[in-house]
This record gives structure tokens, sequence and C-alpha cells, in this order.
């Protein structure tokens, strides 16, 4: 299926099942205590994703001040963003589905699945991303017979 099918397929079908979990949910506790749910599970989820994404940014710095590449983190904070995203839609469906995107063991293994097909279809190897690490050198550069190094004050 190719990527246009597949967000078309998901245009359609999110609404359909969300409106369907809607309209059950009412029907068991009530229209008012299905929208108080649905504004609980946004708040809820909000917060979440705030402190799982403070956490990730600061895994990110920890790896990028030990000279590490945090591509892995770089990742997971892309999947707590739509987590996110997913989370404060109104809906249970989609709230169950960033609810278990937040969970880490289904982030990196989900992480890992996506990586896997990508990296096999372009034929490398699904670990070498995150064998990388990297110096931070300062630059050197050339200096030219026209600059003159020195120390100046103004006076006024």
């Amino acid at each position: 299926m190719k990527p246009g099918q597949l967000l078309f397929l998901l245009f359609i079908s999110v609404p359909i099942i969300e409106i369907y979990f809607l309209i059950q949910m009412s029907d068991v506790i009530g229209g008012w205590y299905t929208i108080a749910l649905v504004i609980v599970t946004a708040m809820a989820g909000a917060r979440l994703v705030r402190s799982q994404g403070v956490a990730t940014t600061q895994k990110m710095q920890l790896m990028m001040a030990q000279g590490q590449m945090p591509a892995m983190e770089i990742l997971e904070g892309v999947v707590i963003l739509v987590a996110g995203v997913l989370l404060v839609t109104p809906g249970f469906f989609t709230d169950a589905i960033g609810f278990i995107a937040l969970l880490p063991p289904v982030r990196k293994h989900l992480i890992g699945k996506i990586l896997k097909s990508r990296l096999s279809s372009m034929g490398q190897q699904a670990e070498s991303p995150f064998q990388q690490t990297y110096e931070h050198r300062p630059s050197q550069t050339p200096r030219s017979p026209d600059v003159i190094e020195g120390d100046y004050r103004r006076e006024d």
C-alpha cells in the first residue's frame, strides 16, 4: 500500500472509529461524563508527554555532552510528539494509541521496527546509525596574511 493510500484510509477510518466509540461510551456512562472523560484523558496525556519529553531532552543533552550522537533519543522525541498529538485529539481510539506509544518498551520496539524496515530497504545494517560518535573540535581556519591580531580599547 502506498503512503498516500494509507493516509487516505486513516483520514477516513479514524474519525469513524472515534465517533463509534464516543457514541458507545455515551450510551454506557452518559454524554456529559463522556465529554469529561475525553477532557481528563487529554490533560493526563499532555502531562505525560511533557514529562517524558523533558526526560528525553535531558538524555539527548547528556549524550551530546559525552560526544555521542543521540539518534535514538531524537526518534523517541518524534514518537512522543506524535503520541502527544494523538492524546490531545478528542476520542478514545487515538488516546489508546497515544498512551501505548508513551510506554518506553513499546516506543523502542516501534522505532526498531521502523528502522529495520527502512534500513533493510536501503541495504544497510539496522544498528549502524546508533554506533556513531563525534568529537567536538574547534574549527581550525587558516590565517590569511591580511589579518593582524591585536587588542584595542576605546577612549572617548
